[in-house]
């Protein structure tokens, strides 16, 4: 059920008998020469959509915009610095609890976010507002994504490609996949510049790769993107069926370790 397409009545049904949503985020921000901005959040949306479909649990409208300061030097990329980011998170997630949510999953495409989610999360736990948690795509499907792809790469990839060619592939500039490769870090686990004596010593994604990209994007097929959607839309149905299935009590922050504060007072 996606929340912007309901009436207010219908909305009323739901919480009246629900008190599970989804809230996608993603970012705005370089993908490479062969996909757009939008990739994350686009990716988020779709996930999202299709498990609340399959639910029937709410999705909110996408967080387009996220924590994405380390792609700056390419033209067009969007962000959001990280104190605002959280604090707009946690309050449409507070906007959820009035209307009595008190179980969110933030779909998540973009590893700038996972940190400030789960902060986020935390906040609201151990308020007692609701349990947040943040899920990312990529980190629950990872055997998957290691058989299919020989040269996988954190951003820009051939995992996100390939999502990419499968859920909008007008989008996907096929003719520049081979200088995506050549032109950025196929083989992530030779780079030798990522890291000086155990430290990563950078911290802008242009200081690693010239276009911005790692991984072999020609490896990237519209098929493998409907298998990775696919197995990670499963793994977001179960991890949503599986929370709605918990007492709220068990999933709040636990009281002390015994003994209890003051229990020994008279």
């Amino acid at each position: 059920m996606y929340v912007a397409d309901q009436t207010w009545p219908e909305l009323g049904d739901y919480v009246a008998e629900e008190s599970v949503a989804v809230v996608p985020l993603g970012s705005t921000e370089q993908h490479g020469p062969h996909l757009p901005l939008a990739t994350d959040h686009l990716i988020a949306e779709g996930l999202a959509r299709e498990a609340a479909e399959r639910t029937g649990f709410l999705c909110t409208p996408t967080v387009n915009v996220g924590v994405s300061p380390h792609h700056r030097q390419f033209h067009g990329t969007m962000w959001v610095d990280a104190p605002q980011f959280r604090d707009y998170v946690e309050s449409l997630t507070r906007n959820l609890a009035y209307h009595g949510v008190d179980r969110v999953v933030y779909v998540n495409a973009h590893g700038g976010n996972v940190q400030h989610l789960r902060e986020v999360g935390r906040r609201l736990r151990d308020d007692g507002t609701l349990y947040a948690i943040e899920w990312m795509w990529d980190e629950s499907i990872p055997d998957l994504v290691e058989e299919v792809f020989e040269h996988n790469g954190p951003h820009g990839g051939p995992k996100e490609t390939a999502m990419i060619q499968h859920l909008a592939p007008e989008l996907v500039r096929e003719g520049e996949l081979e200088s995506a490769r050549d032109g950025g870090v196929r083989d992530v686990e030779a780079a030798e510049h990522l890291q000086k004596h155990g430290a990563r010593i950078f911290y802008d994604a242009v200081e690693n790769s010239e276009n911005g990209v790692f991984g072999d994007q020609t490896d990237a097929t519209a098929e493998v993107g409907e298998r990775l959607f696919e197995a990670a839309a499963e793994q977001l149905v179960e991890l949503l069926e599986w929370l709605d299935d918990r007492r709220l009590d068990d999933l709040l922050a636990p009281a002390h370790v015994d003994p209890q504060p003051g229990s020994r007072r008279e």
